[in-house]
């Protein structure tokens, strides 16, 4: 939670009462996750498990945002849970996780933890995993900002990769 005051700082001084819509952010990274990981039946399609993760760790990111915001996170009670979840990979399952957390966060217009202990489940990705992951999409957070993300002069190519590789 440091880490992502920190980062929602840089982003806006003020941002608890922006009224920012993180339940959007969190809607439009379940699509990216989504076509990350495949779903057209029609064409052969390899799940792309690298970037399928980054869209998670990025969900978090807005996930904690909004939790932080409402001040009715349960810090303790969350970990607890994440680390609770034993990955049990099934595709299926996955996609529709992945669209029952897009539901639900439109539906409350903020995120809830459920949803989101029940997408991890079907992806191999445990707790320690999302955690590191976590904090070096962080740090490429506040690098991005302080390299010019906001006024759009950041390159996000580096030698003809993604900063995120």
């Amino acid at each position: 939670m440091t880490m992502q005051e920190a980062h929602n700082v840089q982003v806006h001084p003020d941002w608890r009462t922006n009224g920012y819509a993180y339940f959007r952010a969190i809607w439009v990274e379940c699509a990216e996750m989504l076509d990350h990981f495949g779903w057209k039946w029609w064409k052969h399609q390899q799940p792309d498990l690298d970037q399928v993760k980054l869209e998670l760790v990025d969900i978090w990111h807005f996930a904690l945002s909004d939790m932080m915001r409402a001040g009715d996170m349960d810090e303790t009670a969350v970990a607890q849970s994440l680390a609770s979840v034993s990955p049990a990979p099934d595709a299926e399952a996955f996609r529709v996780a992945i669209e029952a957390l897009a539901q639900d966060v439109l539906a409350h217009q903020r995120f809830t933890v459920q949803p989101f202990l029940t997408l991890l489940a079907p992806l191999p990705l445990g707790y320690d995993e999302l955690f590191a992951m976590y904090v070096g999409k962080n740090v490429l957070n506040h690098f991005r900002l302080d390299h010019g993300y906001k006024d759009g002069s950041y390159r996000k190519l580096w030698d003809g990769r993604e900063d995120t590789e």
